[in-house]
């Protein structure tokens, strides 16, 4: 069966990017917030639930119970960049962390606890719904001192994130669940039947042969579509 593909250029998906932007994200402080580049070389999605929580001993513990999060995360390693789309339903009350927010990436593989890496801003909302979006740069900082004494942030990239993303998970913590309300591991999203994580880049989207697009990715209210080969993979040249 042939394959209609309809590329779309992911820069002109860009909320806040004129045409004609340049890839390149101009290096910014840490933890700032960054325009969305024009590609990525990895994307990942997770499915968070309260089922899922290690406290800091090491130990399962439940989270909120009907809580579910679901975090997208686009990567441009080459950048340090990450836009990010997170979405909670049925997380309540404040959030509370030793970190300088309360949602994060955490160096964990499933089943253990680790430290964060990364913190972003807590999704805010009314009623069942809270959301964030946007993309950060690094390096990156999260407030918390490691043994060494350096935050947990220090030395980290995302390049790193790429090599074992298997061994990362992201959650968030509210005052009633400090341990953590949801949880879940990162999982790299096939992207025209390459993994990008493995040297492609994310340049553009399209459709099956049918017209249907599947959203993989939504950042900042855009689905990026893949289904049948039709996300465009272009190659990094060494």
């Amino acid at each position: 069966m042939s394959t209609n593909r309809t590329p779309i250029r992911l820069a002109a998906l860009a909320v806040a990017a004129p045409l004609g932007l340049a890839a390149a994200v101009a290096p910014a402080a840490a933890d700032e917030e960054v325009p969305r580049p024009a590609s990525f070389t990895s994307a990942y999605t997770v499915m968070a639930s309260p089922d899922t929580i290690i406290n800091a001993e090491g130990a399962s513990v439940t989270g909120e119970e009907g809580a579910t999060g679901t975090f997208t995360f686009m990567v441009n390693s080459d950048e340090d960049v990450i836009c990010y789309d997170i979405t909670l339903t049925g997380v309540t009350g404040e959030y509370e962390s030793p970190a300088r927010t309360a949602t994060h990436i955490h160096a964990a593989p499933a089943g253990q606890g680790g430290p964060p890496r990364i913190a972003f801003p807590d999704p805010e909302g009314d009623g069942d719904t809270r959301t964030s979006s946007g993309c950060m740069q690094g390096p990156f900082t999260t407030g918390i001192e490691g043994d060494d004494g350096n935050d947990t942030g220090t030395g980290f990239t995302l390049a790193d994130l790429e090599a074992d993303p298997s061994s990362f998970s992201a959650d968030t913590h509210t005052a009633a669940f400090t341990a953590g309300a949801v949880r879940g591991q990162l999982q790299e999203i096939p992207v025209g039947g390459v993994d990008t994580g493995l040297g492609g880049t994310v340049t553009e989207v399209g459709t099956d042969g049918t017209g249907t697009a599947l959203a993989v990715a939504g950042l900042a209210g855009i689905a990026v579509a893949a289904a049948g080969g039709g996300l465009v993979v272009a190659r990094r040249r060494a």
